[in-house]
């Protein structure tokens, strides 16, 4: 909830991305260890390619959707999104921030 006495956000939307890391054959699975440390790397920079100086783009510990990782949720909108590949990252990034859309297809489900 914003109040009208909030100061202006500094930034229009947060990326957190899972890098929780679980020892290897553990039953969830992690993240960091279905490459996304390397998709929130090659995130930032895209961000900056983009233009998108409003977008903070953060590294985060386990955000317990293990099983559809690596995942990543965007705030202050709290929609969540699979991304495997860049190609997973290049569409999120166009669509949801730069177009205000949602990529259906990399949506998480709600439960």
């Amino acid at each position: 909830m914003t109040r009208s006495a909030d100061p202006a956000p500094y930034f229009r939307a947060h990326l957190f991305v899972c890098c929780n890391r679980r020892p290897d054959g553990h039953k969830r699975g992690s993240c960091a260890a279905s490459g996304s440390e390397t998709l929130r790397d090659y995130m930032k920079v895209r961000v900056k390619e983009l233009g998108l100086r409003d977008i903070r783009v953060n590294m985060a510990g386990c955000l317990d959707r293990c099983e559809y990782g690596p995942t990543m949720v965007i705030y202050p909108d709290g929609v969540w999104y699979t991304i495997r590949t860049t190609a997973d990252v290049d569409a999120v990034l166009e669509a949801h921030l730069v177009r205000g859309e949602r990529v259906r297809h990399l949506m998480l489900p709600e439960t």
